[in-house]
């Protein structure tokens, strides 16, 4: 753990240098997402100017003779700079293979939108109109989706990437014409046919006729190979794509390996202050080492939306994330507002707001990750506010989750601090199966990328707030695991377990479930409510713990108005343990006494 510990502030120096931005000691409170710029020209490179309505015929090196986005792309090679005056470009599918910088000309606001205008409908009966469209992407669910689960409630035209919108207003997939009404539209595949139930003569209906706005790709393409180099992309709003608005591709293991043997076909992508909103699947797929993505806006796309796959040394910062997965929920797809997936070693995601996301995951590692460092977020309304799964190596400080199911969801993995939180009507889960690649997992060779059975355990829970004002039956802390796990691990999957505030309101609250039992959604087994009962059968834990049902007081500043620093004086805030070192620098504590939750407390006087 000590190791870990090193290495992870260390990583999450490195990123507060590479971000030029002071270390902070709890979710800074913004400004998040993009913020209004007036962009310096770059010097010393080579300038393409290009606008909605540019001459596809000049090359853009005069700002009064703009060229089109297409052509500049087709043009630019690594150190170019693309420069793009404000407007709607409809256009997208823009391949490229090189290290070119895209940003706005000046404070100007360029769109990219994924969708076209639809002319040409024809009524059909009274109350359906139909029109051709050639730009149609059907889909189907992945191979692995579970369709004896979840297909009474996610129908499969829900998997298909077209969308339709009505004066800006996305409408719903149904399933036949019949099905058709003014808020939803139905796509005959077969016949190339869109229809709707809203009169066209009286709404601006637009579809989408482009899958995606840009790919970085491996390809050689414009006559040009890979340079490996990743491009910078600032100052933009992409929307209303078929399936993503980036794409930045890489090879991807398909078993465990060894970071030094991916990651490097395209290194150093960064993204900043862009806009990025309904796009059916997700906002990007981002693989590639040494990855930046802040101060964008990520709502409304389906499955995930930012999603960084067998990426090392990456930084996401001060991001908004909402609405994933909310328009017509697909069940069984395992949805991510942020999504760390396969083998990403090193990720710091820093001081984000994850908020309103209740069909998805909040920060979820998945698959053999390594080294994650989770400081200083917002995540609010959203479910598994931070998930980890089949992964090792973690520290989780300085958030506030609130209203969360659970806060923090710690399964089948090793390693994980999680300290100096707070809770606000958010558990933590922690829970370990008998899930292995050797015993014919669902996902094949991915429960092999992360720690056996035997080794899922040496977490940390310390000196965290939990705090509800409305009843937890299975309590604050949740720990299980699956029947037959015992014969195999035989250390308890919690290292520590202290100095921990639990703070209940309205009614008394069980603090923790203990207990082995069925897999995945166990019933309880054991419910401990008291602080006592807990130091009675495990006396090693919570040694420097409280336990406070404040009945007619207050504990937090205000939970209305969203202010969870604790009020100066309030109960139970002696408690708190001193946490190692290492462990205390990555969560960007001062020299001071120990204490509960993400904020310092004010003590009386």
């Amino acid at each position: 753990m000590r190791q870990t510990l090193l290495l992870l502030f260390r990583m999450l120096l490195s990123a507060s240098a590479c971000a030029c931005t002071l270390l902070v000691a709890q979710p800074s409170g913004g400004p998040y997402g993009p913020l209004n710029q007036i962009y310096p020209i770059p010097e010393g490179v080579r300038l393409i100017h290009v606008a909605p309505d540019g001459d596809p015929q000049s090359d853009g090196d005069q700002l009064t003779h703009p060229t089109t986005i297409e052509n500049a792309i087709a043009m630019a090679t690594t150190g170019d700079a693309i420069l793009l005056r404000g407007g709607l470009y409809r256009t997208g599918s823009l391949r490229f293979n090189q290290g070119i910088l895209l940003q706005p000309y000046g404070s100007e606001q360029p769109v990219f939108t994924g969708t076209l205008p639809a002319a040409d409908w024809t009524l059909q009966g009274d109350q359906h109109w139909v029109t051709t469209w050639k730009h149609l992407f059907p889909a189907a669910p992945a191979d692995w989706w579970r369709a004896e689960r979840h297909v009474d409630t996610t129908p499969l035209h829900r998997f298909n990437y077209d969308m339709v919108f009505a004066d800006g207003r996305r409408l719903v997939s149904a399933g036949s014409v019949d099905e058709v009404d003014a808020n939803s539209y139905f796509i005959d595949y077969a016949a190339g046919r869109v229809y709707i139930g809203l009169d066209p003569e009286q709404h601006a209906i637009e579809i989408t006729a482009h899958d995606s706005a840009m790919v970085r790709t491996l390809r050689r393409v414009h006559g040009r190979d890979n340079d490996g180099k990743g491009p910078t992309i600032r100052g933009i709003t992409f929307t209303r794509y078929a399936r993503l608005a980036l794409l930045v591709e890489g090879i991807e293991p398909q078993q465990p390996m060894d970071p030094s043997d991916f990651g490097k076909d395209i290194v150093g992508t960064t993204l900043e202050h862009l806009t990025i909103s309904h796009c059916s699947r997700v906002a990007g797929y981002f693989r590639g080492d040494g990855f930046t993505m802040r101060h964008c806006r990520v709502e409304d796309c389906g499955t995930e939306g930012i999603y960084v796959i067998n990426s090392a040394n990456v930084l996401l910062e001060r991001n908004v994330v909402t609405r994933t997965n909310s328009h017509a929920p697909i069940r069984g797809y395992y949805a991510s507002a942020i999504k760390i997936f396969n083998q990403s070693h090193h990720v710091v995601v820093r001081d984000n707001l994850i908020i309103d996301n209740p069909h998805a995951s909040g920060i979820w590692y998945d698959v053999g990750n390594r080294h994650g460092l989770i400081v200083n977020n917002w995540v609010e309304r959203t479910n598994d506010g931070f998930f980890f799964e089949i992964s090792e190596g973690a520290i989780c400080a300085r958030n506030v989750f609130v209203d969360c199911r659970p806060g923090v969801r710690l399964l089948n993995s090793a390693d994980v601090a999680v300290v100096q939180n707070t809770f606000v009507n958010s558990a933590i889960e922690v829970n370990r199966s008998l899930r292995s690649s050797e015993a014919g997992d669902h996902f094949g060779w991915h429960a092999s990328a992360g720690p056996s059975v035997a080794d899922r355990d040496r977490h940390q829970v310390q000196n965290n707030l939990m705090f509800s004002d409305r009843v937890m039956s299975a309590g604050f802390i949740q720990v299980r695991e699956q029947e037959g796990v015992e014969s195999i691990a035989r250390q308890p999957q919690l290292a520590q377990l202290d100095g921990n505030l639990y703070a209940s309101v309205a009614v008394p609250t069980p603090l923790w479930t203990w207990g082995r039992s069925g897999y995945p959604a166990p019933e309880p087994s054991e419910v401990i409510g008291s602080l006592h009962d807990l130091q009675s059968a495990y006396p090693e834990f919570e040694r420097h713990g409280r336990a406070e049902f404040l009945q007619g007081q207050t504990l937090l500043r205000s939970v209305s108005l969203k202010r969870m620093q604790p009020r100066a004086g309030a109960s139970g805030m002696d408690a708190g343990v001193r946490l190692a070192d290492a462990l205390s620098n990555a969560a960007g504590l001062e020299s001071s006494d120990p204490f509960p939750g993400a904020y310092v407390p004010v003590r009386k006087p």
